[in-house]
């Protein structure tokens, strides 16, 4: 299978704002991306905001959560990629990639870690809550 050539039923990786995220087409009929149904996540997104990645001095500071089990997405088709292998399960995988995002932050001084630290701390929480 090669990148944009993928049909509904196909696993695939697919990268949304700045997640990681693994999942199936269902429609494969878009011309510019396609619909991509969130089955595990690889990678936590960024917090903050998104036209002005890692400041932390603006005017809203977004808490970003990961996309839920089963949310359908439209992704761009330069941003799917093919998946093969066991899918994990979305608990464990969005537990997983909340705990990396914290670790790649835990010690840094900068005003946006600290931020994106504290809000992906709650984060956490919220998501344990949810299991």
């Amino acid at each position: 299978m090669t990148v944009g050539s993928f049909k509904a039923g196909d696993q695939v990786t697919a990268f949304y704002k700045t997640g990681k995220y693994i999942g199936e087409i269902t429609d494969a009929s878009r011309p510019q991306s396609y619909l991509v149904r969130v089955l595990a996540v690889e990678k936590h997104p960024m917090q903050g905001d998104l036209h002005n990645p890692k400041e932390a001095d603006v005017l809203m500071f977004h808490q970003r959560k990961a996309l839920a089990f089963r949310e359908q997405t439209n992704v761009p088709k330069n941003m799917v990629k093919p998946y093969s292998g066991d899918i994990p399960s979305y608990g464990q995988s969005l537990q997983e990639a909340v705990a990396r995002a914290i670790q790649e932050l835990e010690g840094k001084e900068d005003r946006w870690s600290k931020k994106s630290l504290e809000s992906l701390r709650e984060l956490e929480k919220e998501y344990s809550a949810n299991q």
